[in-house]
């Protein structure tokens, strides 16, 4: 996606991005997040790390062999200047105040204390990485499997922290709330009022016939991109094009799964940290299928894929988002079988499914989510179904869920 701001910045060096709203856009709220995390490190006293960050840094530490505490050095070393995390044990200080901490609705004051503007951080821990990520020793560093499971375990002990009560205290009208007045508008820019538009479901109410000759929105998303005639092997990368059936859905290179999908219609569209982060069903059916696919936390792989001298994946594996693959068999023959991929980046690196194999859904059936944020999800059908995707359904229009993507024509 491309960047919304950018600082004047000497030649070649690193261009700031949003990531589709998952980072601020405003210098600003960027310069007071890292403020607020800094204010209080004094590197002749770092202090006593959470138990989860001691553990990473330990894991890094006890690594010596593989190098990762002088990737890290390297990549300090390497990062462009805007980098406000200067080395490792200040980085560490940093996921000390971010994992027993929720995302909150971050502000900006001048000098008398006043408000000045404000936007979210839905992905905190990826503000502290995004640049080192982008550099040499970073490529390396942010691919190796140790060094993922180190971050996978800090992660974990994260969103067991976003899982309890505590972390519900930005959930507030405080000024860092994300129900302040600034933080309402924010969320109800191009929605609608807030408390108008999300609601929670009465889970006992009759649920009404929807079409069964629709496709339905499966997320609150915008929408990236639609692709006819995929094949099954070619370059794939979930953020871009062109598509890959063989790698989007995790097969062996002969598997009929597969086969059957080849010369189909994917759609995909991203979430922004607004969007609601359940994902629902797009069809009636059942459901045959369901994997969890693994992947990278932070790596930045070229949008060809692994290179063929990678050492830890295949060539051309795109490997960097963890995915959920629910395949669902339609009520409709005129569809078959649908798969559902959601994807999830950075932090959000827990994808959970709350449906299982046999059971049957309906539109709008809680299919699963994503927690603690969301990135991109895709709908893939087979070569002989045809949609008409309606007018509304264009790149960068952002969609409700569970409204009709395209009609089924027989």
């Amino acid at each position: 996606m491309p960047p919304q701001y950018q600082r004047p910045l000497p030649s070649k060096q690193t261009i700031l991005t949003r990531y589709g709203g998952w980072l601020p856009a405003k210098p600003e709220v960027y310069e007071a997040f890292f403020d607020d995390l800094l204010r209080t490190y004094d590197p002749k006293r770092p202090g006593a790390h959470v138990p989860a960050v001691q553990e990473f840094e330990d894991a890094i530490i006890s690594s010596s062999k593989i190098g990762l505490l002088n990737l890290f050095e390297n990549a300090f070393i390497q990062s462009a200047p805007e980098n406000r995390i200067r080395d490792f044990q200040q980085l560490l200080h940093c996921m000390d105040k971010i994992v027993v901490a929720a995302p909150k609705f971050q502000v900006s004051r001048n000098e008398q204390g006043g408000i000045t503007s404000g936007e979210p951080i839905g992905v905190p821990l990826y503000l502290l990485l995004d640049l080192l990520s982008n550099t040499a020793a970073g490529y390396d560093l942010f691919r190796n499997t140790r060094f993922n499971d180190a971050l996978k375990a800090l992660l974990d002990s994260w969103g067991k922290y976003l899982q309890s009560s505590k972390s519900n205290n930005t959930l507030s009208n405080s000024d860092e709330g994300w129900f302040s007045k600034l933080g309402l508008e924010t969320l109800d820019n191009g929605r609608g009022i807030f408390n108008d538009i999300y609601e929670c479901p009465d889970e006992t109410a009759p649920q009404s016939d929807l079409p069964n000759f629709f496709i339905y929105n499966a997320c609150e998303s915008t929408v990236f991109h639609k692709a006819t005639g995929v094949k099954e092997h070619d370059q794939f990368w979930l953020k871009g094009q062109p598509y890959s059936i063989y790698d989007m859905l995790a097969t062996m290179q002969n598997d009929r799964v597969a086969q059957s999908f080849i010369g189909g219609t994917v759609y995909q569209a991203f979430l922004s940290p607004y969007d609601y982060h359940r994902w629902h069903s797009p069809v009636n059916g059942t459901i045959r299928e369901i994997q969890i696919i693994p992947g990278t936390y932070y790596a930045a792989l070229p949008d060809e894929g692994a290179e063929k001298s990678d050492p830890d994946f295949q060539p051309g594996d795109p490997r960097a988002a963890t995915r959920a693959i629910i395949y669902i068999d339609a009520d409709n023959e005129d569809v078959g079988c649908v798969v559902f991929i959601g994807a999830g980046m950075v932090e959000v690196s827990t994808c959970q499914v709350t449906v299982k194999v046999g059971g049957g859904v309906k539109v709008g059936d809680e299919l699963g989510m994503f927690h603690f944020g969301g990135s991109t999800h895709a709908l893939i059908f087979g070569p002989d179904v045809k949609l008409k995707f309606f007018d509304y359904v264009q790149p960068n229009e952002h969609l409700h869920v569970n409204i009709p993507l395209a009609a089924v024509e027989i």
